[in-house]
């Protein structure tokens, strides 16, 4: 799934179609259980996957779309009410990534923050792409902001009290592709591309938009049901 969101970022830059999406299906796993590498037992467990959404990229006409699947995928995430119910987890924050977009004339799309905390000891890998490389932007337009995956670990902090006021949690970057053992308290938030943006900001645009022609049918107006389009 990675590799096809790059080949279609290479096919539409050739063709200067449009600006970079976020190129990347930031594909998300976590469970546990399964076969045991010191025994030939099997541990009854769960296991589950999602892909994140992103920016799409601006084009010569439109600007990018925000927290959206592009290229080749079309999944759907999970309800947050049905995430937290059927699986051990608290979903603390799902959002768009404010100021993750390029900017220009057509600006591209935010990605989104999705924030997960465990309740219990799971195995978490995260699979992504555009942690390094920024989505690129197209005829004078910015790049997008690149990815980013954080693990929220327990770690000590000395002094005395309960067990768990000796902790305090450290903020590590996974990297974009990593494998992880979390305990429960633990959150891992990945943090989505945005979408370049197309041409340089302040421009006027040259697109032609169409109306909507259903407006010009109520006016009535014979004129107005012909002018359908506009220049701006």
């Amino acid at each position: 799934m990675l590799t096809s969101q790059r080949v279609t970022d290479v096919i539409l830059r050739c063709f200067q179609a449009c600006a970079a999406s976020q190129g990347d299906c930031n594909n998300l796993t976590f469970g546990f259980g399964g076969n045991s590498a010191e025994s030939e037992t099997v541990t009854k467990g769960f296991g589950y996957y999602e892909t994140i959404a992103g920016g799409s990229g601006a084009g010569p006409t439109w600007d990018g779309t925000n927290g959206v699947h592009t290229h080749m995928t079309n999944t759907r995430i999970t309800d947050a009410e049905v995430f937290e119910r059927r699986y051990p987890v608290i979903l603390r924050e799902f959002g768009l990534r404010s100021g993750s977009a390029g900017k220009g004339q057509h600006p591209g799309g935010e990605g989104v923050i999705r924030d997960i905390e465990f309740r219990i000891p799971v195995q978490v890998s995260i699979l992504s792409e555009r942690r390094v490389y920024r989505p690129y932007g197209l005829a004078g337009g910015e790049d997008a902001e690149c990815g980013v995956n954080y693990w929220m670990r327990k770690v000590p902090k000395g002094g005395s009290g309960p067990d768990e006021e000796k902790l305090k949690f450290r903020k590590i970057s996974l990297g974009g592709k990593n494998t992880a053992s979390m305990v429960a308290g633990e959150r891992i938030i990945v943090c989505t591309p945005g979408g370049g943006g197309w041409g340089k900001s302040g421009e006027e645009s040259k697109a032609i938009r169409r109306k909507d022609e259903r407006a010009s049918w109520r006016k009535g107006s014979l004129a107005q049901r012909a002018d359908t389009q506009e220049t701006i």
